[in-house]
């Protein structure tokens, strides 16, 4: 399984920027796609999945009506829209998927299977 991500750089507060994630190699009819992040010196978070069985979307309270998630162009690619960006959403980002499970929330970092590698979202003036 791969997942290529694509979008990070370099933004100044209140910019916006787009995440892209395209998944290779990987089935399931029910499962969640997202992004996670982790900041300098903190845990990484769960920021925004999509669960497909009903494309219902959830984010983290930091991101809730500033970031959009979404699938893009059918299944298994995703993309996420940052807006109003501030400085502490710098961090590295991750997509993420998961076969759906009962057992964990849809921010839960068990959730998901497969990691990409992470890119760099610098929000700075």
């Amino acid at each position: 399984v791969q997942l290529q991500a694509s979008g990070g750089g370099l933004v100044q507060p209140g910019g916006s920027l787009r995440l892209s994630c395209v998944v290779s190699g990987f089935a399931s009819d029910n499962y969640i796609i997202g992004w996670f992040r982790q900041a300098p010196g903190k845990r990484r978070e769960g920021v925004a999945t999509i669960s497909s069985n009903d494309e219902s979307t959830h984010y983290s309270d930091s991101v809730k009506g500033r970031f959009t998630i979404a699938e893009d162009n059918g299944k298994y690619s995703v993309y996420l829209q940052m807006n109003r960006l501030k400085p502490e959403d710098t961090a590295v980002y991750y997509c993420a998927v998961g076969r759906y499970s009962s057992w964990y929330g849809p921010l839960d970092e068990p959730h998901m299977d497969y990691w990409g590698k992470g890119t760099q979202v610098t929000v700075s003036s």
